[in-house]
């Protein structure tokens, strides 16, 4: 039995455990920080009397940033290691948020956005191929939606910090943004206390170290590892599997390698769904605080609603996370992705408060649940030498629509109006969700026993 079988043997254990919420708090953080700010810029723009444009520049920044990082974080991740990339990008938008709190002009917070979204861009990719590796293949789906519900649990705390910390006065915004800065400390604590992927340090020769982290997992189950003479000798050090070692691939060679004949199909179809997602979700989340004050809310009722809209992703992600592994990846994806659709179209059209707030929270059900389903069959779709490139540019191309979304969706809502800009977001939906049906499926499957070829999807569970 193999090192990588005695790890997908494991069940869920405390070592899961740990692994699982360590990542999913930082990726708490993250989606509190990008939270935040859409109420920050509500704020912003009553107190510095920013114009749309502005508006526009200060959003999409932030996200040109997360383009760049999830691109360059996921190479790194497949070059120098899943965990310290995790934790440098921790640091990075940690430090830079916290600065932002004492920007003194325009200018100043669009350059600290740009580093914001540097680190978080890197930080979300890298996470998810990090716990993907860890799962068990019969949970691994709902185990990484579980990671992504982590987001709903830090955009409810933006939007609790946005309620009571942002509309308590003038500098509302830069204690919001400074309690935005706790990532930088944590960042300490996830680089000494999370274990390197296993097959990471496999496919680059430190087996001991590898050794040690499944038998580390084993001890959390209960379970008596095997005596060292009893397993190949190559397991027993680094210098005995000197041989198998699979050398570092160039980045331009990993980046072309995505778009291999065998592959190319599977990698333009995530991206479609990469793309469409970030532009319907950014281009309605970022600015729906802004564009119910615009529609005549006050600043406390659109505060409140986000807030209640908020709540609604939580189910969606449980939801998404038990029928992942019950009708597959690709199918709860593009579900929700009509799902998403359908209620992007309905929000556009609501009038009075209650169709709001039910068409707001249907499209967070909907639209996180597909988060969490993407987030998922993402990292499944390459092999471990291009694992963390493959979610990383997908990621990064994604990230050019949130940058597009933001800038379009102010000017549009003035010159065409409310119904028109969510019928272009739920276009959007539609087109990710025909693309998400190409998608292979390899629910149940580990991660490592990987073909090219659609995988046989085992039957739905009784």
């Amino acid at each position: 039995m193999t090192r990588l079988d005695r790890l997908d043997a494991l069940p869920f254990t405390r070592e899961h455990r740990k692994l699982l919420y360590g990542s999913g708090v930082g990726w708490a953080l993250d989606a509190m920080d990008v939270g935040l700010f859409s109420f920050v810029i509500v704020a912003l723009t009553q107190q510095w009397k920013l114009e749309s444009g502005e508006q526009g520049i200060i959003a999409s920044v932030g996200f040109l940033g997360m383009a760049i990082g999830a691109s360059v974080g996921g190479l790194l991740a497949d070059r120098f290691g899943r965990r310290q990339v995790f934790a440098i990008t921790l640091l990075i938008f940690g430090l830079a948020t916290g600065a932002s709190a004492l920007v003194w002009s325009v200018g100043a917070l669009i350059a600290l956005r740009f580093l914001v979204g540097l680190g978080l861009g890197a930080e979300l990719p890298v996470a998810s191929t990090l716990v993907s590796e860890f799962a068990p293949p019969r949970i691994r789906g709902r185990i990484i939606v579980l990671l992504e519900a982590f987001w709903a649990v830090g955009w409810i705390a933006a939007a609790v910090i946005g309620y009571f910390v942002v509309k308590a006065g003038d500098d509302g915004w830069r204690w919001a943004l400074l309690i935005g800065a706790v990532p930088a400390i944590y960042a300490a604590v996830i680089r000494f206390g999370m274990p390197e992927s296993v097959r990471f340090l496999q496919s680059r020769g430190k087996n001991l170290q590898a050794e040690n982290t499944v038998r580390r997992f084993e001890r959390s189950a209960g379970i008596d590892a095997p005596h060292l003479s009893a397993l190949p000798a190559a397991s027993e050090s680094d210098a005995a599997e000197t041989a198998t070692v699979e050398p570092a691939v160039p980045a331009r060679e990993r980046l072309a390698a995505l778009f291999a004949p065998v592959r190319r199909g599977q990698t333009i179809a995530l991206w479609t769904v990469w793309f469409c997602v970030n532009f319907s979700y950014y281009g309605a989340f970022v600015w729906i605080p802004t564009l119910l004050v615009n529609s005549g809310f006050s600043l406390i009722q659109s505060f409140t609603y986000t807030l209640i809209i908020t709540l609604a992703q939580l189910p969606g992600y449980a939801a998404s996370a038990y029928l992942v592994e019950k009708w597959g990846r690709n199918r709860t994806l593009a579900i929700f992705l009509i799902g998403s659709a359908i209620a992007a179209t309905l929000f556009g059209l609501a009038t009075v408060e209650w169709q709001i707030i039910a068409a707001g929270m249907l499209l967070s059900f909907f639209n996180l649940g597909a988060w969490g389903a993407l987030y998922a069959i993402t990292p499944e779709l390459y092999p471990t030498k291009l694992r963390g490139t493959g979610a990383g540019w997908a990621a990064g191309f994604g990230r050019i629509a949130s940058i597009i979304a933001p800038l379009i969706v102010p000017t549009l809502a003035k010159t065409a109006g409310l119904p028109t800009v969510f019928i272009v977001l739920a276009t959007a939906f539609v087109i990710a969700a025909i693309a998400a049906f190409q998608l292979h499926d390899r629910r149940g499957q580990s991660i490592d026993d990987f073909t090219e070829e659609p995988a046989k999807v085992p039957a739905p569970a009784a």
